[in-house]
């Protein structure tokens, strides 16, 4: 038997493949499937199920490409109705797999038809359990995101979900392995270790959610408190994993278009297509094409797309680093922007070289930053970082606008007053700026390094640290 987790950092997300005497499974597969058959071919093996934990909600699953390309039946839990052949399994439904057994448990809570799935050895010892969304580690999946289609409350859902615990997962043998579909940086959870497997004896002991003497009313409570509202794309997946989704070979192709700088200028004229600039935030900022937003590629890349572009079914444009434009259109095709309609051939330097409009973003370090607050105490400094980081420790003069809720977040700004905008790193304050450059706000100033710059330069006035109760 061979158990291999696929874990992929930029969503993190974790797949499964499982092996036995010749036949396999995917558990919660990404868009693209060429990895999957690559693994049994070399082990001369044939995918007989697609196991899915539940329908999800902050990627879109390979299930129809790989079961269109081996036969495989897509398995979900039970009340999954979708608009594809699939195999709906009952709670406690036994699969065979060469010379082990999946046992499907039916732990509603994350969702309706949330699901684990338990694997037996060839003597029928438990021996894994691949939890999806229902226990992660560290914490539990977040109760708020089935409420409409369940027409329950978060915190019913939390009730239920506190049940499939108690009921379906904490009765197992604390020998077993579990393995989670996501780990730290995954909107599904909201304050997930970064550890991607443990074993069930360890979590009973350190997850807080999994406490024996906790009664189901603080796990409610304790579960559900600082959720914040989920990315917008979230509901767009979930109905492109019921309902299905063009190939992930045809929205390669499409998105793999090369174009002239001036076929690129008027393809994004006639079209109104979104530019996005996937480059490195410190390179962007030197010079990009006047509008284009900058997502970097070497980040929390399909997470922000979904969070920042509203509508999956948006034209984009790409400008990316040479030879990574395949890399792009896949990864934006893993949250379900398919609509990818060309790259910038020879990237933004061929661009400049062939003589059209380019803009930049100012940035200072934080030795400039100090000089300057140091003449104006009224400086205005926009924290970008998420409100839990905020408040666990800050700028004291800093006022927190986060970027996941840009929109609101505007609303601070006075278009006419000069700011000074930092995250973390710098990743994020990028976003920030560019996204509201193109909307015409031209005061903004990046910190380099972001809060940990600023931190480790030291002399600045911060807030006492708080440790944060959430990461959402």
């Amino acid at each position: 038997m061979k158990i291999e987790q696929i874990y992929t950092g930029c969503l993190a997300q974790g797949a499964y493949y499982i092996e036995s005497d010749g036949e396999a499974v995917i558990i919660d597969p990404l868009r693209e499937i060429s990895s999957y058959l690559e693994k049994v071919a070399k082990d001369n093996a044939k995918i007989k199920y697609v196991f899915e934990t539940h329908f999800h909600a902050d990627f879109v699953s390979g299930h129809l490409d790989l079961a269109k390309a081996t036969g495989a039946t897509i398995v979900y839990g039970p009340t999954a109705k979708t608009n594809f052949a699939s195999h709906t399994a009952y709670d406690g439904e036994e699969f065979k797999v060469g010379k082990v057994t999946f046992t499907l448990l039916h732990t509603p809570g994350h969702t309706m038809e949330s699901s684990c799935y338990l694997l037996k050895d060839e003597q029928g010892i438990p021996v894994a359990l691949f939890s999806g969304d229902t226990l992660f580690i560290g914490d539990v999946g977040r109760p708020d995101l089935a409420q409409k289609a369940a027409h329950m409350t978060q915190e019913e859902l939390a009730g239920m979900l506190f049940e499939s615990l108690r009921n379906k997962v904490m009765t197992l043998p604390d020998s077993v392995i579990v393995y989670p579909a996501h780990g730290a940086g995954s909107a599904c959870g909201k304050n997930m270790s970064k550890e991607t497997t443990d074993t069930l004896v360890n979590q009973k002991k350190t997850n807080y959610a999994l406490r024996l003497n906790m009664t189901k009313e603080e796990f409610v409570k304790e579960v559900t408190d600082g959720l914040m509202p989920p990315p917008q794309y979230f509901p767009l997946n979930v109905m492109m994993n019921k309902e299905g989704y063009d190939s992930i070979d045809e929205v390669l192709e499409r998105g793999q278009h090369a174009l002239t700088p001036a076929a690129f200028e008027a393809v994004a004229t006639e079209t109104g297509a979104l530019i996005l600039d996937t480059r490195d935030p410190h390179v962007f900022t030197k010079g990009f094409i006047p509008n284009s937003i900058n997502i970097g590629i070497d980040g929390s890349f399909a997470p922000w797309v979904g969070t920042m572009i509203p509508d999956i079914k948006h034209e984009i444009l790409i400008v990316a680093e040479q030879g990574r434009e395949k890399e792009v259109v896949t990864r934006l095709a893993r949250v379900g922007y398919d609509h990818c309609i060309g790259f910038l051939d020879g990237g933004f330097e061929r661009w400049k070289e062939a003589g059209f409009e380019t803009d930049s973003i100012d940035s200072i370090s934080p030795d400039e930053l100090k000089s300057i607050i140091s003449s104006d105490a009224n400086t205005a400094i926009l924290d970008v970082r998420k409100n839990s980081e905020y408040l666990s420790e800050h700028l004291l003069s800093a006022e927190n606008a986060p970027l996941d809720f840009i929109n609101e977040s505007a609303k601070k700004i006075n278009p006419e007053k000069k700011y000074f905008v930092h995250c973390a790193g710098g990743y994020r304050s990028m976003i920030f700026i560019s996204t509201l450059r193109a909307r015409g706000y031209h005061n903004l100033i990046d910190v380099n390094g972001g809060f940990n710059a600023i931190k480790e330069n030291g002399g600045f006035i911060l807030t006492d640290y708080i440790c944060p109760t959430t990461l959402l």
